[in-house]
Order: C-alpha cells, then sequence, then structure tokens
C-alpha cells in the first residue's frame, strides 16, 4: 500500500523490516510483536538519545526500556513512542505532495496534558518530517493511527479493500479502514 520494498529482517529474532520507499528517506518500519495485539507507534530520531530521554521525561514521559541504540517510552497519556538514533534521515516520501499524518487518539481527561507534552516534544533541533495530530477519544484507551493523504479517497479506498481492508466508516472528512490484522486507519485528502 506504501509503493515501499521490504529490507531484509534484522535485528534480535530478525523481528524487524524496513519499507523501503522508491524515493526518500525510510521512515516506515514494521516489528513482529510475538503474542502481543498489533498496534503502531512512533519512533523520533534523536542525535543524543541520552539527553532527548531526560528532555522527554521532564515533559511527562516515563521510560519503559532502555537498550542498545533505543529507548522506549509512554507519553503522560500512556501513548508509546521510542527514541532511536539520527542517521541523517531527512526526504519524506510525500505523496503527491503532502504529507501523511499520525493521528494520536487521547482520553478525553488527559487531552490538554498530552496535547502539551506532544507540542514541546515534538519541537526539536530538526523538524520532524511527520505531520501529527490529536483528536479526544472520550473515555477510550490511548492508542494512534497513521492518517494516509491522497486525491481520491474512493478510487484508494477501493485499492485498499482489494488488498484486504475493510472500511469501517465513511464520513466528509475521511475513510477509516481495518486492516487484515485489525488496525484501523484512515484515508484523508
Amino acid at each position: 500500500m506504501t509503493g515501499s520494498t521490504l529490507s531484509p529482517r534484522c535485528g534480535t529474532g530478525e523481528a524487524f523490516v524496513t519499507l523501503l520507499p522508491a524515493y526518500g528517506d525510510a521512515f516506515l518500519r514494521m516489528q513482529v510483536v510475538a503474542d502481543q495485539p498489533a498496534r503502531t507507534h512512533l519512533r523520533l530520531h534523536v542525535s543524543d538519545l541520552t539527553a532527548e530521554a531526560d528532555r522527554m521525561v521532564g515533559r511527562g514521559a516515563t521510560i519503559l526500556h532502555r537498550g542498545d541504540g533505543l529507548v522506549d517510552l509512554h507519553s503522560p497519556a500512556g501513548l508509546s513512542f521510542s527514541l532511536v538514533p539520527w542517521r541523517g534521515e531527512s526526504v519524506w516520501p510525500e505523496t503527491e505532495g503532502r504529507r501523511h499524518r499520525m493521528c494520536l487518539d487521547v482520553p478525553s481527561a488527559l487531552f490538554d496534558v498530552e496535547g502539551r507534552f506532544w507540542s514541546e516534544a515534538l519541537t526539536r533541533e530538526r523538524p520532524t518530517p511527520l505531520n501529527v495530530l490529536m483528536q479526544p477519544v472520550g473515555d477510550g484507551p490511548p492508542g494512534m493511527h497513521p492518517h494516509l493523504v491522497c486525491a481520491d479517497r474512493d478510487t484508494e479506498a477501493r485499492r485498499h479493500t482489494a488488498a484486504g481492508a475493510s472500511i469501517v466508516r465513511v464520513t466528509a472528512d475521511r475513510t477509516t479502514l481495518r486492516d487484515p490484522v485489525g488496525r484501523e486507519y484512515c484515508l484523508t485528502l
């Protein structure tokens, strides 16, 4: 669906692959998570893991794990994200001149706190090539899902359903789909 090719598997247990775009730097990765439910999380590429982890903790994040070249954290609302070393990635593969977005699904009671956290967390030495938006989910659990930008949602939805996705709902500004393993994502203009 991304027009990318898969890299060879790598990492512990060969659990990781990178989606290699035809143009631009690789920003999308997948990981086998064994018996855990499929999910989406951000990996922020940073120059200094220790300093950036300390900065995130100072803004309300909790460190879950520090590993070789990786720090896993939770935001104040419990959203999982990771810090990884920046390796010069700077050219984002754009779609029709637009950038895709990551939508953060935030419980309403934590919406303001989470908004402040991400506003400060994404203010960095280099601008991030990803647009981030937030939506309240009432009492629902925190999560995140991609918003894929396209010029023609109907055509793109047909392409996605032909590949195994199912349509969940259609509104004036987005089409929500569910991928074959159960993760929801949206097509937007």
